[in-house]
């Protein structure tokens, strides 16, 4: 569909396993203001998909990278956090390396849990292609970083004169979505799937009328990640305060109404972490969250601390990035 073919494969799909059989990790501690890292580390150690890829030393055993390297980092933080006796643990290597991570992160300063998402998987990705610096575009989104987190969004653009439509793609790690209008995620959704009218100011020339012209713009979903990840937008851009009320989010998503091709099977989706931000501005607060074992069981983590919960009070939070796996 005018998209270009990877010319060869970074990891192959069928190599990802989306079942797990680990107890909840440990605690993680917070050195001061960490707690933004802490809640990453224990969302992406609870990504069945990438846990078993890190536990399984497939990286480490081929890794050639001199210095830090992200992926070599998460086996060891991962392999830690679900092995180890102790109720909970200190992510030293993730602190020390902190500026190898993200440039912009300061150690001991406040930062913002959903750049240290983005951060750390754009270090992991950068540790994947590491020794293959000459890869075309497409096959760099084929690494395993891609291959569980990454989609495909399709923008159409169709000309409201004759018709005629554009498609274009563009991949991602992770959807942002505008809740100021929203009273739940599915509303959200809905929304965003919505044909919009183009503004005078987006000048659409269209190819069929070979002149400038009205034009709807559509985006969907054209491929499912295997891990979606979500992004509440609780920083409102025009005023700079913080969105604090209750979204509402269903422990089953159904992403088919979503979909370029929404007639086919249900692609259910599983919620399995929850990033909540408490505090009355966004520049300021604590972060925690809650992940759900593969025992099934939710459990509440908070630094150091991790409780037992029932899936009422994780489906219950003013949840900030959510997961959901296929």
């Amino acid at each position: 569909e005018g998209m270009a073919l990877p010319q060869r494969i970074a990891f192959a799909p069928e190599k990802i396993c989306m079942d797990w059989q680990q107890r909840p990790g440990a605690g993680l501690f917070n050195l001061g203001n960490t707690c933004y890292i802490n809640v990453i580390l224990q969302c992406l150690t609870h990504t069945a998909p990438l846990a078993n890829y890190l536990l399984s030393y497939e990286h480490s055993r081929s890794c050639q990278q001199q210095g830090f390297c992200m992926m070599c980092t998460m086996e060891a933080h991962v392999r830690k956090v679900l092995c180890s006796p102790a109720s909970a643990i200190l992510p030293g290597a993730v602190l020390r390396d902190l500026k190898f991570i993200g440039e912009e992160f300061e150690y001991g300063r406040q930062e913002n849990a959903y750049e240290f998402l983005r951060c750390a998987l754009g270090a992991m990705q950068r540790a994947c292609l590491s020794a293959r610096r000459d890869l075309d575009i497409s096959t760099q989104e084929t690494t395993i970083v891609h291959q569980i987190f990454g989609g495909l969004m399709k923008s159409r653009v169709t000309c409201l004169s004759c018709q005629a439509v554009v498609d274009s793609y563009k991949a991602f790690l992770d959807v942002s979505l505008d809740i100021r209008a929203a009273s739940s995620l599915t509303t959200v959704l809905e929304d965003c799937v919505t044909p919009k009218e183009l503004d005078h100011k987006e000048c659409f020339r269209c190819i069929k009328c070979k002149k400038k012209a009205a034009a709807s713009k559509r985006v969907t979903v054209h491929c499912a990640p295997r891990v979606l990840t979500l992004c509440l937008e609780r920083a409102d851009q025009r005023t700079g305060t913080k969105i604090s009320k209750f979204v509402e989010y269903p422990e089953y998503l159904d992403l088919r109404p979503y979909m370029s091709d929404p007639a086919g099977e249900p692609l259910l989706c599983s919620l399995y972490a929850i990033v909540v931000h408490t505090g009355d501005t966004c520049l300021e607060g604590h972060f925690l969250c809650y992940t759900k074992a593969s025992n099934g069981l939710w459990y509440k983590m908070d630094d150091e601390f991790v409780d037992r919960c029932d899936i009422h009070t994780a489906l219950g939070q003013q949840a900030y990035l959510l997961f959901y796996a296929r």
